[in-house]
């Protein structure tokens, strides 16, 4: 284990040919995500800077700046959604939790990534509906021209990827002794001290 809590790949390689698929789809996700991370980023950073050299020079902004701006906002968020998932990075309200004894700590793991992984199915079930919504409205972006329901995919997309994500965490927790916050990242905290 390393010091943010990461697990050493090589220390537990899984034997069964079901989980090795697992952590091979796991992996390819995470560089989707990865990839997709950085193109938004790097995307909204170079829109924002054409944004405020066109307001500049010409006294307004170009339109198709503040969209793509807008598309690369909803890339960022719901690719970010299953990265910080996978990566142990949410929110978590732990202070009864960490005073449990480690088998409940299982159990509460368990129970808590499967519920999570739920809601997140069933936000990527409705968002499709909504997204048949938007495109039968056939509306389109003015500056771009592209309809406006290809940039809402990503929304089913970055639900359905977080729930998987919470569901390889529950296999993670069942199959291993240790309690994992996600298929990388051990439970528990960091002792290293960081100088401010």
């Amino acid at each position: 284990m390393n010091e943010e809590g990461e697990i050493d790949p090589k220390s537990s390689t899984p034997k069964n040919p079901f989980f090795k698929a697992i952590d091979f789809l796991d992996l390819m996700l995470s560089r989707f995500e990865e990839f997709m991370l950085a193109i938004g980023v790097i995307g909204m950073a170079v829109m924002t800077i054409a944004a405020v050299i066109t307001r500049f020079i010409f006294n307004d902004a170009l339109t198709i700046t503040d969209e793509m701006n807008m598309i690369f906002i909803i890339i960022v968020t719901f690719a970010g959604l299953s990265y910080a998932a996978r990566n142990g990075r949410h929110i978590r309200m732990s202070a009864i939790y960490d005073a449990m004894p480690l088998r409940v700590r299982k159990i509460l793991m368990i129970l808590i990534a499967s519920i999570t992984a739920i809601f997140m199915f069933v936000l990527a079930y409705y968002s499709y509906y909504y997204i048949v919504e938007v495109y039968e409205s056939g509306r389109i972006l003015p500056a771009l021209g592209i309809p406006v329901f290809y940039i809402y995919l990503w929304v089913p997309i970055g639900f359905s990827v977080t729930g998987l994500q919470y569901s390889f965490t529950v296999l993670k927790n069942i199959r291993e002794k240790d309690v994992f916050l996600s298929t990388k990242i051990r439970d528990g905290y960091c002792d290293t001290n960081i100088e401010v």
